[in-house]
């Protein structure tokens, strides 16, 4: 349905549905969430279960997409990127990139504290989880490193993550480069360094970072806004305690 007032000549989007230029937003109408739904004790499991139903949809093609955000401080500017959930255990919720020269690497070096947000749009479902960030032991890491294809690997150790490609002035009849040649160099040399080579060791600099969950929210699309909202908040324990969380519905 069309907005009746759609002209607003000072903004360059107002108002966008789907692929109407002006609109209002679809309902949610998919599902429904209530206390008796979720696991009692355990955002981990309850995750697990929503994940599993979310493979099994065949409506969500990467439930293992999720958007990883980091802040570093003093300044506490924030950033976010897009990254895959690789690996869920007891402990957490696992990524894995580069923490060398990476600007998330720069963040968590100030301020461990990240947090993940999942978005199932076809389930109308969403998860956010906040908590601290550590990293993997190299050898965690390696066995993952190691399921990964070759030129990921190459990849992994060519690139020097979020660092500027200066351009490389070509010779005459050659396509103007914008800076990708460097990078395509590096992997030369990589390439060049691990020929003949079937294992390749993981870097020091790259591997996998666990987000221990502090805090999980299980979010269902509902009409109107109304949406269902409920937080798992871990609570303080004796040390050598069992890991003990609050379960409250939010006001949408």
């Amino acid at each position: 349905m069309a907005l009746h007032s759609a002209s607003v000549s000072n903004k360059l989007i107002f108002a966008p549905a789907g692929k109407e230029a002006h609109g209002q937003a679809e309902q949610f109408v998919r599902g429904v969430l209530t206390r008796s739904d979720l696991d009692p004790t355990s955002p981990i499991r309850q995750f697990h279960k929503w994940f599993a139903a979310a493979q099994r949809s065949g409506l969500v093609a990467h439930p293992e997409t999720c958007c990883l955000s980091t802040a570093s401080l003093p300044s506490g500017r924030v950033s976010s990127r897009m990254v895959y959930l690789k690996e869920l255990d007891d402990l957490g919720f696992v990524i894995y990139s580069n923490f060398g020269t990476s600007k998330k690497a720069r963040d968590l070096a100030t301020n461990p504290w990240a947090s993940l947000t999942f978005w199932w749009e076809n389930l109308e479902r969403q998860v956010r989880v906040e908590g601290r960030a550590s990293r993997l032991s190299r050898e965690e890491s390696q066995a993952y490193f190691d399921t990964r294809v070759r030129g990921s690997r190459i990849g992994a150790w060519s690139s020097r993550q979020s660092q500027i490609l200066e351009p490389v002035g070509g010779g005459a009849g050659e396509e103007e480069d914008d800076g990708r040649k460097v990078l395509e160099e590096w992997v030369k040399e990589t390439e060049k360094r691990f020929e003949g080579e079937e294992h390749i060791p993981v870097p020091e600099f790259w591997g996998g970072l666990r987000i221990i969950p502090e805090s999980v929210e299980f979010w269902q699309g509902r009409q109107n806004r109304l949406h269902d909202r409920f937080v798992y908040e871990k609570k303080p324990s004796a040390e050598g305690g069992l890991e003990e969380w609050t379960l409250d519905r939010l006001s949408p």
